[in-house]
């Protein structure tokens, strides 16, 4: 497939069959997909079949093999190589990434599940699987904004971002979930030892100082009491002892634990947080340490994703799948 930046189109290639009907929703012409290869839940063999089924239509496409070092650059030429949607199938924090950089104003993103967590493709897409994701996003995709938050300057997020201490039970628990015991056990360990080391301090719309376990900022694309895009739904969850942090830890992002007792939720557009040490934070899954005081404001119109016309919100919230 070569390491060039667009090392393949597939407009001479492709076999001489009936092509399957795109979206009548979006106009695609042109198409890039980024693969990661050595993402967790991508694989040596995606580029290829990427390569296969987008050949099945009838666009222009391009497979792009990401590269270590290169990826800021390669992402950087996707996004302005004219192309009408550009799909991502690498990790979190690369489909975080891209997302980001193309902005309301770039082309169309479709970001597929290969990474670890995957909770903006599975909040688009409803599924883990990533060609199952393709074809939704080829056949039934529609233009649509997406709505997010950003913390400080560098940080966004669309799905939700979990702060402080309980954060770091997030990874054990998805390390738990799909079978990578060893794992889970290092990360479990580490929140052990990271856990209950002091509580956060947070303000939202410059009301008044409040302290939690933790800060959970959701997203509109999920949230299950939120109707329109007005601003970042935040859960504040006051647990005073182990038994209660580790329960509602365990059941962050993926179940409706907001009418737990121990949690608060509320809608806000400017949320600050500060704590005695830097943040423990999982941003749409992906783990990161944040400084000590932290800034978080809502986006209204964080970028443009093709992805299926979102069902009623009990059901669109389900990231499970």
């Amino acid at each position: 497939m070569g390491n060039e930046a667009f090392p393949r189109t597939m407009t001479d290639t492709a076999p001489t069959l009936e092509k399957r009907p795109l979206t009548p929703h979006a106009a695609l012409k042109r198409v890039i997909i980024l693969v990661n290869p050595l993402s967790g839940g991508v694989g040596p063999g995606a580029a290829a079949e990427a390569e296969a089924m987008l050949a099945e239509y009838e666009l222009e496409a391009t497979v792009t093999t990401l590269e270590g070092a290169k990826i800021p650059v390669q992402i950087g030429e996707a996004l302005e190589a004219g192309a009408d949607a550009v799909f991502v199938l690498a990790g979190d924090g690369t489909a975080r990434s891209v997302a980001t950089r193309a902005g309301p104003d770039g082309p169309l993103v479709a970001p597929l599940p290969g990474g670890t967590m995957n909770m903006l493709p599975k909040a688009l897409y409803g599924t883990g699987d990533w060609k199952v994701a393709l074809r939704r996003a080829l056949e039934e995709g529609v233009a649509q904004p997406v709505s997010g938050g950003r913390i400080d300057a560098e940080e966004a997020f669309f799905c939700a971002a979990i702060l402080g201490s309980p954060a770091l039970w997030a990874p054990a628990r998805e390390a738990m979930r799909t079978g990578k015991l060893k794992l889970a056990w290092m990360y479990a360990r580490r929140a052990f030892n990271r856990a209950f080391s002091g509580r956060i301090r947070f303000a939202l719309d410059a009301g008044e100082k409040q302290k939690s376990e933790a800060l959970v900022l959701i997203c509109p694309l999920i949230s299950k009491v939120m109707d329109e895009p007005v601003g970042l739904e935040a859960a504040a969850m006051n647990t005073s002892d182990a038994a209660q942090a580790f329960r509602l830890a365990a059941h962050a992002l993926f179940d409706d634990w907001r009418h737990d007792p121990e949690v608060t939720t509320r809608p806000a557009r400017k949320i600050a947080v500060w704590a005695r040490s830097r943040i423990p934070a999982v941003i749409d899954g992906e783990p990161v340490l944040l400084r000590a005081e932290a800034k978080a404001v809502f986006i209204p119109r964080a970028f443009m994703a093709l992805a299926p016309r979102r069902s009623p919100p009990e059901a669109a919230t389900d990231v499970r799948a």
